[in-house]
Protein backbone atom coordinates (compact mmCIF):
# COMPACT_ATOMS: atom_id res chain seq x y z
CA UNK A 1 0.00 0.00 0.00
CA UNK A 2 1.27 3.11 -1.05
CA UNK A 3 0.46 7.10 0.06
CA UNK A 4 1.57 10.48 -1.04
CA UNK A 5 3.39 12.41 2.05
CA UNK A 6 4.17 15.80 -0.06
CA UNK A 7 6.48 17.05 -2.62
CA UNK A 8 5.77 14.14 -4.88
CA UNK A 9 7.10 11.62 -2.31
CA UNK A 10 5.81 8.21 -2.38
CA UNK A 11 5.73 5.93 1.14
CA UNK A 12 5.15 2.44 1.28
CA UNK A 13 3.95 0.86 4.50
CA UNK A 14 7.93 0.53 6.22
CA UNK A 15 9.88 0.87 2.82
CA UNK A 16 11.83 3.91 1.52
CA UNK A 17 10.62 6.88 0.55
CA UNK A 18 10.16 6.89 -3.59
CA UNK A 19 10.31 10.27 -5.81
CA UNK A 20 9.70 9.03 -9.03
CA UNK A 21 7.04 6.15 -9.18
CA UNK A 22 8.72 3.14 -11.20
CA UNK A 23 5.29 2.27 -12.57
CA UNK A 24 5.48 4.63 -15.50
CA UNK A 25 1.78 6.54 -15.93
CA UNK A 26 0.46 3.99 -18.68
CA UNK A 27 2.70 0.94 -17.29
CA UNK A 28 1.69 -2.12 -19.81
CA UNK A 29 2.23 -5.23 -17.60
CA UNK A 30 1.92 -6.82 -20.63
CA UNK A 31 5.86 -5.61 -21.72
CA UNK A 32 6.50 -7.72 -18.60
CA UNK A 33 5.13 -11.08 -20.00
CA UNK A 34 7.68 -13.60 -20.82
CA UNK A 35 7.45 -15.21 -24.07
CA UNK A 36 9.59 -17.89 -25.71
CA UNK A 37 10.49 -17.94 -29.22
CA UNK A 38 12.37 -20.50 -31.26
CA UNK A 39 15.54 -18.56 -32.66
CA UNK A 40 18.46 -19.81 -35.05
CA UNK A 41 22.19 -19.00 -33.87
CA UNK A 42 24.51 -19.63 -36.19
CA UNK A 43 22.52 -23.01 -37.79
CA UNK A 44 21.51 -24.03 -34.38
CA UNK A 45 18.03 -23.97 -33.18
CA UNK A 46 17.22 -22.82 -29.98
CA UNK A 47 14.36 -21.25 -27.55
CA UNK A 48 15.19 -18.05 -26.16
CA UNK A 49 13.03 -16.57 -23.57
CA UNK A 50 12.47 -12.85 -22.90
CA UNK A 51 9.65 -10.37 -21.55
CA UNK A 52 8.21 -8.94 -24.82
CA UNK A 53 9.82 -5.30 -24.25
CA UNK A 54 13.17 -7.19 -25.30
CA UNK A 55 11.80 -8.38 -27.98
CA UNK A 56 9.97 -5.18 -28.94
CA UNK A 57 13.54 -3.98 -29.10
CA UNK A 58 15.33 -6.66 -30.82
CA UNK A 59 12.89 -6.07 -33.60
CA UNK A 60 13.78 -2.66 -33.55
CA UNK A 61 17.58 -3.46 -33.93
CA UNK A 62 16.88 -5.74 -36.65
CA UNK A 63 14.87 -3.30 -38.38
CA UNK A 64 17.65 -0.71 -38.23
CA UNK A 65 20.07 -3.25 -39.19
CA UNK A 66 17.46 -4.44 -42.25
CA UNK A 67 17.98 -7.99 -40.62
CA UNK A 68 16.07 -10.85 -39.39
CA UNK A 69 15.81 -10.74 -35.15
CA UNK A 70 17.30 -14.61 -35.23
CA UNK A 71 20.36 -12.79 -37.69
CA UNK A 72 20.84 -10.33 -35.18
CA UNK A 73 21.34 -12.91 -32.28
CA UNK A 74 23.49 -15.00 -34.23
CA UNK A 75 26.07 -11.87 -34.63
CA UNK A 76 25.44 -11.61 -30.65
CA UNK A 77 26.24 -14.95 -29.67
CA UNK A 78 29.00 -15.01 -32.84
CA UNK A 79 30.74 -11.90 -30.79
CA UNK A 80 30.51 -12.36 -27.50
CA UNK A 81 32.61 -15.57 -28.40
CA UNK A 82 34.77 -13.95 -30.36
CA UNK A 83 35.41 -11.22 -28.02
CA UNK A 84 34.74 -12.61 -24.56
CA UNK A 85 35.62 -16.33 -25.03
CA UNK A 86 31.16 -16.76 -24.57
CA UNK A 87 28.72 -16.19 -21.75
CA UNK A 88 26.88 -18.58 -19.69
CA UNK A 89 23.42 -16.30 -19.92
CA UNK A 90 22.54 -15.53 -22.84
CA UNK A 91 19.26 -14.19 -21.96
CA UNK A 92 21.13 -12.15 -19.90
CA UNK A 93 23.46 -10.92 -22.53
CA UNK A 94 20.62 -9.78 -24.37
CA UNK A 95 18.64 -8.38 -22.32
CA UNK A 96 21.56 -6.07 -21.05
CA UNK A 97 22.45 -5.27 -24.87
CA UNK A 98 18.98 -4.11 -25.39
CA UNK A 99 18.77 -1.50 -22.49
CA UNK A 100 22.19 -0.43 -23.45
CA UNK A 101 20.64 0.40 -27.14
CA UNK A 102 18.41 2.38 -25.69
CA UNK A 103 19.94 3.91 -23.14
CA UNK A 104 22.63 5.34 -25.55
CA UNK A 105 19.94 6.57 -27.29
CA UNK A 106 20.27 3.76 -30.54
CA UNK A 107 16.91 3.29 -30.69
CA UNK A 108 13.72 5.36 -29.71
CA UNK A 109 12.19 4.29 -26.19
CA UNK A 110 8.82 4.47 -27.83
CA UNK A 111 9.57 1.84 -30.12
CA UNK A 112 10.48 -0.27 -26.88
CA UNK A 113 6.85 0.20 -26.03
CA UNK A 114 5.37 -0.79 -28.98
CA UNK A 115 4.06 2.37 -30.50
CA UNK A 116 5.61 3.88 -33.74
CA UNK A 117 8.65 6.45 -33.69
CA UNK A 118 7.18 9.67 -34.15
Amino acid sequence: MSRGVGNGVMETAGFHKIKVDPFAKGFDMGLAKPLSRSVRLNGFSTCLRLEQIYWNILTEIARINACSVSALLSYVDREVHLRHGGVKNFSGLVRVVCVVHVLKGRIEPSCSLGQSPV
